[in-house]
């Protein structure tokens, strides 16, 4: 633990810095500082030594050069009682704290119209340098990334006459690597879409991932459980991830993960859509003329599974839709993408429940890639993110879906997609009549997807279905033909088609094949 007696300052995110430096001044510190920092310094009345005085070499090329200098990284690799003779025959001084953040490359490449040359020119060299040799030699020298931990280093000073604490100067540098981490994360990722010679259907021989923290979490998805929520950067799209809350308890990990689910599933849909999820399942959705319709005719697929659910929108949430929601049912979290002053007042009759909006998403997919770990390994894959129109459907049977049919069917594949596998879901009038999930029989999910419909008091009669994978006997048909289903829509692709297309025809039913699986595990 040694006292701070000489700090070097050159940030870029200027949050708290001016304040921060004051106060160090006041401690009798001197302070080096660079470029902007340094004029920002001055502007202030703060007396700070230019680096280029310090070193004797000016800053070089438009800034590029002007920390990389053994004066520089001499004093904060510099091992006290152990390199101090070499430190004072080349006129070495200690450098005691390094407070540096690194140029905002993360903030360039997500601005509009970012060109390669911008992102490259924003990518740090004497920063990282800096902020690791600083963070290896943290037994000595203390090193803040970040504006937060500026309170916790003039209160550790205070408390010990000057001098950083060696637990705060560990997990000072524990942050500090973990910020460079992330950086060269960052700028790989980003780079390696440019070359030239990568296949994009090609994965890297090494991933990496680069998140933060956005909050720890009360517990996983049992009491039992540690969780923490982690974001990617940058992110600007519709999501859990930088969503906004209104009001309500914190989110749970089992919170997130069902918002996740009702929130990329609403996002299907194109007219206003309501859906609601229980346990990772849709167990309701529909589609009508506007979001009170639309919840109401989700609510009324499954009263028993929507109680305690999660509900996502795709249109701005009012506050006669609220007022339905709080007096039909009990809800742990509404999701839709703008929410008015009127409708929140309504809403905080209810103060338990999370309220999120999420702004409005495109309407054509995100690429982006999914990941499940798995003992020893992650797996990664593109995400099922791919949609099907009419044109591209196969009629398999004798008798092709009418408009009304085929209205119902393109509807419950979007459902189906976001139902865990074993999937069936029957629809009719664009909204879900019955939803059978996970399975380990195709047949049985049929069977289940029929006996909520029933339990719901709804006709299955008249109603399509959807199959999230092919049908490997004409079983679960024949269970359909018995509820009254007249189409059906499945990828296809079984060696029994044959007999799946002769049952279909035989009981009079109208099928397609999409051509495309949509299992979820």
């Amino acid at each position: 633990m040694n006292v701070v007696k000489r700090a070097l300052i050159s940030v870029s995110d200027k949050s708290g810095v001016v304040e921060f430096a004051k106060a160090l001044s006041r401690l009798g510190v001197e302070i080096l500082s660079t470029g902007g920092t340094a004029a920002l310094l001055r502007e202030n009345g703060l007396e700070i030594k230019a680096v280029s005085d310090y070193t004797g070499f000016p800053e070089i090329m438009g800034g590029r050069v002007k920390t990389l200098h053994p004066k520089i990284h001499g004093g904060l690799l510099g091992r006290r009682g152990t390199d101090d003779d070499v430190m004072a025959e080349h006129g070495i001084d200690p450098i005691d704290l390094l407070v540096v953040n690194l140029y905002p490359f993360e903030e360039t490449i997500a601005k509009p119209g970012c060109t390669l040359a911008d992102a490259i020119e924003n990518i740090d060299i004497g920063g990282p340098a800096m902020i690791r040799a600083a963070a290896k030699n943290h037994n000595h020298v203390a090193v803040a990334v970040d504006a937060e931990d500026y309170a916790t280093v003039l209160e550790d000073m205070r408390t010990n006459d000057g001098a950083i604490s060696d637990q705060v100067l560990f997990i000072l540098a524990v942050k500090a690597f973990a910020h460079t981490a992330r950086y060269d994360t960052t700028v790989t990722s980003y780079l390696s879409k440019f070359e030239e010679s990568s296949d994009p259907q090609q994965f890297p021989e090494t991933f990496t991932l680069n998140l933060r923290k956005s909050q720890d979490l009360r517990y996983g998805e049992n009491p039992h459980q540690r969780a923490a929520f982690y974001v990617e950067p940058g992110q600007n799209k519709a999501s859990l991830g930088s969503a906004t809350i209104h009001q309500g308890k914190q989110l749970s990990y089992n919170n997130i993960m069902d918002g996740n689910a009702a929130l990329e599933c609403v996002k299907q849909f194109y007219e206003p859509a309501c859906v609601i999820v229980k346990h990772a399942n849709p167990c309701g959705v529909a589609v009508d003329e506007d979001i009170l319709q639309a919840y109401k005719q989700a609510y009324s697929t499954d009263t028993t599974s929507a109680f305690g659910g999660i509900i996502a929108f795709n249109r701005k949430l009012d506050a006669e839709t609220a007022d339905a929601i709080g007096k039909r049912q009990f809800v742990e979290v509404i999701i839709a993408p703008e929410v008015d002053d009127t409708t929140l007042e309504v809403l905080a009759e209810k103060p338990n429940v999370r309220v999120l909006t999420t702004g409005w998403w495109d309407t054509d997919p995100v690429s982006c890639m999914d990941y499940r770990r798995v003992h020893g390994g992650l797996l990664v894959q593109s995400a099922d993110d791919s949609l099907v129109n009419q044109q591209e459907l196969v009629v398999a049977t004798d008798r092709s879906p009418d408009s009304h049919e085929m209205r119902d069917l393109l509807f419950a594949w979007k459902v189906v997609k976001y139902v865990k596998s074993n999937a069936i879901v029957f629809a009719k009038d664009q909204m879900t009549i019955g939803i059978g999930a996970g399975q380990m029989s195709r047949v049985y999910s049929t069977r289940v997807a029929s006996m909520k419909a029933v339990d719901a008091g709804l006709a299955v009669n008249g109603s399509v279905m959807a199959s999230d994978a092919f049908f490997p006997f004409p079983d679960s048909i024949d269970k359909a033909a018995e509820q009254g289903v007249t189409a059906v829509i499945q990828p296809g692709g079984s060696k029994r088609d044959d007999e799946v297309i002769a049952a279909a025809n035989e009981k009079g039913i109208a099928m397609v094949f999409s051509g495309m699986r949509h299992f979820r595990h």
